[in-house]
């Protein structure tokens, strides 16, 4: 399975802010949507960064509750990993566990596509395990 099939199930639609938005701003969107991470898109679309509900905590616990004023440009992850639709849940589980990080936008010919998180991706691992062990039992029973 790979990040096509995630995105089938699931959408292509991503939050994304803008690196000016505050970090209130995006923090009431992350709970306003129950999702744990935007990314951050400069005015061509492309991909900035990325800011997390951890980078948010972060930086309360460091600087206090008056950094939710600051833009999100000061606590985004710049360095971002990225991934296509072709990648394979294997690939990604091994780069979001050796990276640390829980989010992986989706990047087709340059553009943003899509997100993939670890939720999605157990999701979808554990629904191939089942049907995998379905096909043994199936096999089992059958021979």
């Amino acid at each position: 399975m790979n990040v096509a099939a995630i995105l089938s199930g699931k959408g292509r639609d991503v939050v994304t802010a803008r690196p000016t938005a505050t970090l209130e701003e995006v923090a009431r969107a992350l709970a306003t949507r129950r999702i744990g991470a935007i990314v951050v898109v400069g005015p061509d679309g492309r991909i900035d960064g990325i800011v997390s509900e951890r980078d948010i905590i972060t930086a309360i616990g460091e600087r206090g509750v008056s950094c939710l004023a600051e833009t999100v440009a000061s606590v985004m992850t710049k360095s971002v990993q990225t991934c296509d639709a072709a990648d394979t849940l294997d690939e990604l589980m091994a780069r979001m566990t050796t990276g640390r990080f829980r989010h992986l936008p989706v990047v087709d010919e340059g553009k943003l596509a899509g997100i993939v998180s670890i939720g999605d991706v157990v999701k979808h691992h554990v629904a191939a395990v089942e049907l995998e062990a379905s096909a043994l039992r199936g096999y089992i029973v059958a021979g």
